[in-house]
């Protein structure tokens, strides 16, 4: 959280820097591959996905350890990436941890589901119904006036289950 806010106060000058940007990664801009899920349009942005993200820690900080954690969150990040790059060719820019925050929902949700815990479940059926709603809505669900790029939240949730979904090589606990 703390880099969030700290690149959300660098203003419009760090959003023009560290953004998701096809022409600055084509220029072998490659920091933007990271650090476009860090920063956002603003503080509104910024307090949504942080809110986002506690509530999330809160909810399945425990499913994995923090390493595979870390493991989730940037395989997510990838996806996002690789996807609008290869997909989305006609998306310029991109910023916001919401996708990758939603990597981390369905992660989070399929190690309850995988547990046995029928919360689990619901969650992610709540999640693929987000994920359809969004692909046919215009903006965000929880602010009508932020853009929204719903391939985003779709890469990340499939980053971030396929993340989860296959097994380590090691015989250690999640």
């Amino acid at each position: 959280m703390a880099l969030i806010l700290a690149l959300t106060a660098a203003g419009d000058w760090g959003r023009q820097v560290w953004r998701y940007e096809r022409g600055g990664m084509a220029a072998y801009q490659w920091w933007r591959l990271l650090s476009a899920h860090l920063v956002h349009l603003g503080w509104r942005h910024a307090g949504l996905n942080c809110a986002g993200l506690v509530l999330l820690w809160v909810l399945f900080a425990r499913a994995f350890s923090p390493r595979r954690w870390l493991w989730i969150l940037l395989v997510s990040g990838a996806t996002i990436d690789a996807g609008l790059w290869l997909l989305r060719p006609d998306i310029e820019w991109y910023l916001g941890a919401s996708g990758v925050l939603h990597g981390a929902f369905a992660a989070g949700a399929y190690a309850w589901y995988r547990r046995g815990e029928g919360l689990g479940a619901a969650l992610l059926l709540l999640l693929i119904v987000k994920l359809v709603y969004e692909q046919h809505a215009p903006a965000s669900v929880f602010d009508p006036d932020l853009p929204l790029v719903p391939e985003a939240h779709l890469l990340g949730a499939l980053g971030g289950l396929t993340a989860a979904f296959v097994p380590r090589r090691s015989s250690k606990p999640l």
